[in-house]
This record gives C-alpha cells, structure tokens and sequence, in this order.
C-alpha cells in the first residue's frame, strides 16, 4: 500500500496522471496450510487483496487492534477517508470505479430528459462522503461538508462529466449515455448546511469563499479535460439572504451572499483587492503582484457561462428587497449583484459581464408551511407571475427556475406547485401558462401590456411541427361569457409574447390555449379598469 502510494503521486507529479497505470500483478495462488506464508512464502491472493483493503473475511473494515497490527485505519471515521487517502486503490475519476447501481437513476434521469426533448442543469454539488470531508467538524460523521477535499471533488467531477460526455458505455449497454452539457457547481456555497465553516474569529474572517474557489477551480479543470470546455458552466448557486446581525454567520449559518462574493473575489468592502494578513487568512494574493495573476488562477471566476442566483424574495412582493440588507440578493437586488459581479471583474482587468440564472426560485405558502415569510397560495402565485415578468425584463437573466413540484408531506419549505397529497396549488396553473399586466388601470381607447406565456406550446410545437395560437379573451364587468379579443401566433421559442392591447370596458383578462387533441387551458385571471 505504501509502495503503490509513493509510486502514484510520483507518476502522476511527472505527467503521467493519465496514463494506464495497474496495480496488483498478484500470483494466482498461495500457501494456505499451516504457518504460512511466514516471511517468504506467498500469500493466497485474495486474502492479500482484503488485507490491502482493510477488511476482513466478511468484507468489513477492520477496527481497533486488528486494524493498527496491519497499518489500517482503527476507527469508522479513519476507514471512511481510506479511499481518499489511498488513491491508487480507488481512482475516484473512473466511472466505473464506482458501484454500477448508484449510477442507476442519474443515468434514467439523463436518458428519460433527453428522449422527451428536456434541457437538465447537472449539479456537481454536496454532501461529500466522509472520506472526502476535512478534519476538525463538531460532528465529523453528520458534518461531511466540512472543508472538502478539492482534490477529491475534481476526481469526482472528472467521473461524472466522463460517463456523461456523450462517449461513454457503461458496461453491458449498447449504446453510450446521453451527453450533458449544462453544469453548475456546489449548491449554496454560503450557506453552512452546504459549505462550512463560513466564517472564523467571531465571524470576521470569511472561510466559505476560499473553500468554494478550491472546489471551483477543481471541477473547471475536471470538465474541461473531458471535454466539457464549451459547455454551460454556472458559478455562484448563492442563497439570496444571510445572518448580519451578531456574531455570524460562525460555522453553519447562512453568509450574506454580497459578502461572500467580496471575498470570494478577494476584495474588500470598497471593492479594493485584500493584501497583507488580510489577504492570507482568506487564502488571497497577499500582494499586488499576487492579485494581478488571481484571474489567470482562477478562471472559473472570470469565465464561466453565466452567476447562479436563488432569488428568492423572503415573502415579499418581488419588486420589494429585504429593507436595510444591502448585501442580499433577493430578486428585487439582481441589478445589485449584476452591479457587484461587474466591479469585481473590472478590479482584475477584465470586462465580462457575467449573465445571471435564477437557478431556484418560488414563494413558501401557508398552508403548509408556517415559517415566517410565507404566503397564501393564491398570492404566491400571483407573485410567481410578477416575478417571472421581472426576470423576462431583465435581458441579464436567462433563466427563472421553479423549486419545488411537489411540497414535502412535513410541510417544511412549502415552496412548490403541488400539495404534498398531488393537488395543484393555484401556482400551478399559474406556471403553467403565466400573465401579468404592469398596469391594470387606462382611460378608454388606451391600450394596456399584456406579458404571457404559454409554457406548454413549446412541446406542442415540437411534436406537431404546426404553429401554436394563444387567445387574449375578456369578460366585461357587467357579466357575460369570455370573448376573444386577439389571436396570436406564438413565436417566441419558450412561447412568450407581450403585446398592447385594448379592453373595451372594465372586466377580467385572460389567456386561453388549447393543447393539440386535448383541453383547452387557462391562465389566471387579471381585473383591469377602464375609466
């Protein structure tokens, strides 16, 4: 075992990481009766190999006494980080180094996305396992994100993108897997649940940021080495608020995601790049010399595909952000962090204007949920309407994500469409085919806007090859039936269109579109006034 480490790092510092490199060359057979081998006889080779592992005859990692006598970890939390410590025993980077069966429903999942014509965003992101973890957690066992091994995340990253590359066969399959070209790395890296610990001394010193650039610069090469260069590539995946006030956010709360970008980019609250002690205890360039070669360091920094956001709003109206909390980035502050994410590159020399992705978003509903900054299904989902027409408007943003589908059944981050029994919430239809009317007041023979989209027409396109109509109908105030007032051909690819339209009287406002062969659906409705 000893050898083989030795051997591994020294081929793989001499650039021969990729190479067939095999271990083993066992004899097939050995001494097995009486005292044997001893010293210089040969070992069974099966019972070598399980002692090269650490385990026993029945396959378990050995413990305690039996373990030091063979140089073997002694304790649970020492066998879990074997793997990582002996990585020629384990090439993390091989998809097939790991159990076929735990591949098993990411493989369905890329295949099923693919056969129905399906965008997925892969992302590369916690918990590790064990092995892969730091030392030092309060609770090493249950704490795994604790200072991760960035070494080990690129070896992980490296598996990944291989077996979905568009190249590779797993064994006994007749084809190669579907290839993914949409990746976003960790998942709420300021937050302590994901990235830990957040911050040390008191708080004032940022950890967070510098373990998420290790882990960064990790999965980049990762991808790019297997073919990934020019694939979507997201950074960020930043939870929109944090802990400000008092001694935090300490190991596991939530980092202000403003200032974790500042010192994930090394610069300080005036936007200057960190130097000196300040610069070194969140493992920063310590000199100028040192910042002007950070972007060449860092290349995920600079050029990625785009910042991933969770914009979610806190419960507020979407136009609204958190009042005295400059340093969040609920969707009412994207401009803010698009403005940050520019001046942090400007500070380095660079001119990228990095797009923004709303990688999560929705509005928590009481019921279920009882958490502070919930609200009623039927304002949530005329808020997701709102919030989707500001994403529209803001040509920076490329994408508005929903999260969840289906509410959890304890009720806990009720964020989703569905009820946990199946029952659609009125967000549903409302995501389903959404609208929203930024004024909803004129004087007669004044046009009002109407933005909508009809999500599913998109689908029916694709499978019909024929051209999608929607209907703006109306029902005047006085009662009646809805009538059409206009037809529009969608030709919008993801089925949006905004238009100006007359009302002829005060009334109700929505959107109807009939699926190929099927029901005709609706949007919600709008009230507009018309004096």
């Amino acid at each position: 075992r000893h050898l083989l480490d030795a051997a591994w790092s020294a081929l793989h510092a001499t650039g021969h990481r990729h190479d067939t490199i095999l271990i083993g060359e066992v004899a097939p057979a050995g001494a097995t009766v009486g005292d044997v081998p001893g010293n210089f006889a040969v070992m069974a080779p099966l019972r070598f190999v399980r002692a090269l592992y650490c385990v026993d005859s029945s396959y378990r990692p050995l413990l305690g006494a039996a373990a030091a006598a063979r140089q073997c970890p002694t304790t649970a939390t020492g066998s879990a980080r074997f793997a990582a410590r002996n990585p020629a025993l384990f090439h993390a980077a091989d998809p097939a180094a790991y159990p076929a069966a735990n591949w098993g429903i990411y493989d369905t999942i890329v295949r099923d996305t693919v056969a129905r014509g399906m965008g997925l965003d892969v992302t590369l992101g916690p918990p590790p396992p064990l092995w892969a973890s730091g030392g030092g957690a309060p609770h090493p066992t249950t704490q795994t994100q604790w200072k991760p091994s960035a070494s080990a995340f690129g070896s992980f990253v490296r598996a990944v993108a291989t077996r979905y590359s568009g190249h590779y066969r797993p064994l006994g399959a007749s084809k190669p897997l579907p290839r993914v070209g949409f990746w976003s790395i960790w998942n709420e890296p300021n937050g302590g649940f994901q990235l830990a610990p957040q911050a040390i001394r008191h708080s004032t010193v940022e950890v967070a940021p510098a373990l998420y650039r290790h882990l960064l610069d990790a999965a980049w090469s990762a991808l790019h080495a297997t073919g990934h260069r020019h694939d979507t590539i997201l950074i960020g995946e930043v939870a929109p608020a944090g802990a400000t006030v008092g001694d935090v956010p300490g190991n596991f709360a939530v980092m202000a995601p403003l200032r974790f970008v500042r010192a994930l980019y090394c610069v300080d609250s005036s936007y200057r790049p960190l130097v000196g002690a300040a610069a070194a205890a969140r493992q920063c360039p310590t000199t100028a010399a040192g910042s002007a070669r950070f972007a060449a360091r860092n290349p995920a920094l600079f050029h990625a595909t785009g910042f991933a956001d969770h914009p979610y709003p806190q419960g507020l109206p979407p136009n609204e952000p958190t009042p005295g909390e400059p340093d969040f980035a609920e969707l009412a502050e994207v401009p803010r962090l698009e403005q940050v994410l520019d001046t942090v590159q400007q500070v380095y020399g660079s001119h990228a204007r990095l797009p923004i992705y709303s990688t999560e978003f929705g509005y928590q509903t009481t019921p279920p949920d009882t958490e502070l900054g919930t609200t009623s299904p039927t304002l949530a989902a005329y808020y997701l309407n709102w919030s989707e027409y500001i994403t529209w408007r803001d040509r920076r943003m490329r994408s508005f994500d929903q999260y969840l589908l289906v509410d959890s059944p304890r009720g806990i981050f009720a964020s989703a469409l569905e009820f946990a029994n199946g029952k659609p919430k009125p967000g549903y239809f409302a995501y389903r085919m959404p609208i929203y009317l930024p004024v909803t007041a004129t004087i007669r023979g004044h046009p009002l806007e109407v933005w909508a989209c009809v999500r599913p027409a998109h689908y029916a396109r694709v499978r019909t090859h024929k051209a999608q109509i929607a209907r703006i109908e109306f029902r005047p105030a006085t009662g009646g039936p809805f009538q059409t007032l206009a037809r529009l051909k969608l030709t919008d690819r993801y089925g949006y269109f905004d238009v100006t339209q007359v009302f002829p009287s005060s009334g109700s406002v929505r959107i109807a579109w009939s699926y190929p062969h099927g029901p005709t659906v609706f949007s919600r409705t709008v009230t507009v006034t018309v004096r």
